[in-house]
């Protein structure tokens, strides 16, 4: 096992309490266990709280716009497949914004991490409802509170096949660090959601609040996570009691895979054949 210590980015800036920083402790945790280095990956993120989570890591980073975190992330990966690639988004940042992107994701299946940090708020702007937010929520923007269901985003990756959806839950960081785990050593996409309270603009779904409903999903009768049905049901379960844990596996071909291009070694080693001025004067 390598030192947390190797991981410490600069000072963080996030309000004491976040959920983040759950999310931050069981990252490292994941990373130290399985002794990947900081040279060895690379986090993408975008706007939010959640965008300045490889701030306070030291590894290789690139923070981006709005939404726009997984084709970065799947650009990255196509480039140099020797990098482990993490995407950190917002739920309004992935469900919102970047919602289309996501759909791409699951049906290309690149071998990577996407982790979506659900407050359920827009906190970076001061906590108007997100895509996440449950029916009747009220904000200073929603004052007669939101009027639609909330977006069940892990029943929509089992229902596009996605490799590997799991939950997790920042206040409970040991079981956290074993799903982090499990997501960055699975071949194939990977979207794992963590439940993660935001102490300042929601009130509603507050530590306390889901410490009474989450439930380890793998201890219950009958676990089946290759099993599509029971996997869809589990995703859909959402309120008196929220499962977390890895809900789907689904194995299929990586997007790596399937370019053969690749197969002569990561994009960043190869020679082009052309000059790639002369390449780009094709397309000009």
């Amino acid at each position: 096992m390598l030192p947390i210590d190797l991981y410490q980015g600069i000072e963080s800036a996030w309000c004491p309490g976040c959920g983040n920083f759950g999310m931050l402790k069981a990252f490292k945790h994941a990373l130290a266990e399985l002794e990947i280095r900081p040279e060895a990956f690379v986090v993408v993120s975008g706007i939010g709280q959640s965008g300045k989570f490889p701030h306070y890591l030291k590894c290789n980073t690139f923070n981006g716009i709005h939404g726009r975190t997984l084709p970065v992330a799947t650009g990255v990966r196509l480039t140099n497949h020797e990098l482990k690639v993490v995407a950190v988004a917002g739920d309004g940042d992935c469900y919102g914004e970047g919602g289309n992107h996501l759909l791409a994701a699951l049906r290309r299946n690149p071998d990577l991490t996407l982790v979506v940090h659900n407050n359920q708020v827009y906190a970076l702007t001061k906590g108007q409802a997100s895509p996440t937010s449950d029916q009747g929520y009220k904000t200073l923007l929603q004052p007669h509170g939101v009027a639609y269901p909330p977006l069940h985003a892990l029943a929509l990756a089992v229902a596009q096949d996605c490799s590997w959806v799991g939950r997790g839950f920042a206040g409970k960081i040991e079981h956290l660090t074993g799903l982090y785990k499990q997501a960055l050593t699975h071949k194939g996409f990977a979207l794992l959601e963590v439940l993660q309270p935001c102490v300042t603009f929601n009130k509603i779904n507050t530590y306390q609040w889901y410490q009474q409903r989450v439930y380890d999903v793998e201890k219950e009768p009958g676990y089946d996570p290759e099993n599509e049905l029971w996997a869809y049901q589990k995703a859909k379960e959402w309120g008196e009691r929220i499962p977390i844990g890895v809900i789907y596996r689904n194995p299929r071909p990586t997007l790596e895979e399937m370019q053969p291009v690749l197969k002569a070694g990561p994009l960043a080693r190869q020679q082009p054949e052309r000059p790639v001025r002369e390449l780009l004067s094709d397309f000009f």
